[in-house]
């Protein structure tokens, strides 16, 4: 059974960090690219983040300079770092795991920065 199981979203201020974290089971988690997406109301959902089981990562502009995408193998646990968050941030995230066509999703976490 797969899982991916995200947590660390919650209400913060505009300015503030907050660290999502996606704990994955029943996967090999080293082979799997990982990766954080967000839908805020009204939007298609967007890639925000992504780090390859390499370790090489990718970003939306939107977030580059203020969100650091890192894993850790051991916990088969991928992070989000988010920094100097905006309003314009608020959305749910979700964590994906993917290896080629196969892709594996979490429930997702609210993240809401408002003031």
């Amino acid at each position: 059974q797969v899982q991916l199981v995200e947590s660390g979203g919650g209400l913060v201020q505009p300015g503030g960090s907050l660290r999502l974290s996606c704990a994955a089971s029943g996967i090999t988690f080293s082979l799997y690219g990982m990766g954080w997406y967000r839908q805020a109301p009204g939007k298609q959902r967007e890639m925000v983040a992504s780090i390859a089981s390499g370790g090489s990562t990718n970003y939306a502009d939107s977030v580059k300079g203020r969100f650091t995408i890192s894993r850790d193998n051991a916990k088969n646990t991928v992070y989000l770092q988010m920094n100097s968050l905006k309003p314009e941030d608020t959305a749910v995230y979700y964590c994906s795991a993917a290896y080629f066509s196969l892709a594996y999703w979490g429930q997702g976490t609210q993240v809401t920065v408002s003031s």
